[in-house]
């Protein structure tokens, strides 16, 4: 391992780096950048010093969320703080807006959002801050807008989503998602073009999955139909959920992940139509996960090419090309098909 010098602008700290997501997207950074510092961040400093060395090139650190300065020595600066834990105290996004760093999020949606905002709003000028509680950190929103290139007009959008219910992941994920779906049942849905909050019945819908099951999704309040609403003219978007069994299980497999991809409206051509794209990841939703977190920060610190993103409050498709997701997707293994 390296020591990384205080005050590194290059630097990535991950806090969550050693959970299951978090230490996937640390060995797709190593893998995309072999000279990155890494910093990988926890409670537990023997499980990150296990996964730092695992990923080389990458440091242990241990992380107090209850802290300010978030028990880093004076004078430690990063580059960028990437969050896989739920922070209730807010001290990880005011630690990155002290220093000037890239701050991203990918697990608080919809309902939750106040707090972020209201901290970037005292101070847009500290910090680069990217809210990616997207699915699977802009996996869906992402190949949706590509796809939506194919359209003059996109006038709806439908996104069906399967988790395997052996795909959770580990601690932290389980509880962002039992956080998250108690609010699930009353959930912002965009219809004929008007924001909503939905219940009941509504709250699901039926879809077929990628092997031609027919599923009940529910909805789900990840930041996806808003992105989606401001990058195109559909007056319907929904996103739904089902945690169950996926189509390779079915099959006698391992567990994976998928995404179906609905759109509807007018074509290039001036002809109405319809298409239906699906993604799978034969290793579930871990890699794609860590994908997207990987590509927004290469974006947020300028690695690919170009200048580090200033501050501001962002979205994932604000930043990043939705065909350079999907090649970035498809190279980690990421199974695409157009029906």
């Amino acid at each position: 391992m390296t020591n990384m010098a205080k005050g590194t602008r290059e630097s990535v700290l991950i806090i969550g780096g050693s959970g299951v997501v978090g230490s996937r997207t640390a060995r797709t950074l190593r893998a995309l950048y072999p000279d990155l510092p890494i910093a990988i961040g926890g409670r537990d400093l023997a499980k990150a010093a296990a996964v730092a060395e695992q990923v080389g090139r990458a440091r242990p650190v241990r992380v107090d969320l209850e802290r300010p300065d978030l028990g880093q020595p004076a004078g430690q600066a990063y580059g960028a703080v990437i969050m896989f834990v739920k922070d209730e105290r807010m001290n990880a996004l005011r630690f990155a807006q002290e220093n000037g760093a890239a701050y991203v999020d990918i697990s608080t949606v919809a309902f939750e959002l106040a707090p972020e905002v209201a901290l970037h709003a005292q101070r847009p000028r500290s910090a680069p801050i990217l809210l990616a509680s997207h699915w699977l950190a802009g996996s869906a929103t992402l190949p949706t807008l590509h796809f939506a290139r194919g359209y003059a007009r996109v006038e709806s959008v439908a996104i069906g989503v399967v988790l395997d219910e052996q795909d959770v992941g580990g601690p932290a994920a389980y509880a962002d998602f039992e956080r998250q779906t108690r609010a699930g049942l009353n959930a912002l849905l965009l219809k004929d073009g008007r924001w909503i909050w939905v219940g009941g019945e509504e709250s699901s819908r039926s879809f077929v999955t990628v092997d031609g099951t027919e599923v009940k999704g529910q909805i789900y309040p990840v930041l996806d139909p808003m992105s989606i609403a401001a990058a195109t003219d559909a007056r319907s978007i929904r996103f739904d959920l089902v945690l169950g069994e996926t189509a390779s299980r079915r099959r006698g497999e391992p567990f994976s992940t998928e995404i179906v991809i609905e759109l509807e409206g007018v074509k290039n051509d001036g002809a109405r139509g319809r298409s239906r794209h699906e993604l799978v990841h034969p290793e579930g939703q871990a890699p794609m996960t860590a994908v997207g977190v990987a590509v927004a920060v290469e974006r947020l610190l300028g690695l690919a090419g170009g200048e580090r993103v200033a501050p501001g409050l962002y979205h994932p498709n604000a930043l990043i090309d939705p065909e350079h997701m999907l090649d970035r997707l498809a190279a980690f293994g990421t199974r695409i098909r157009s029906a």
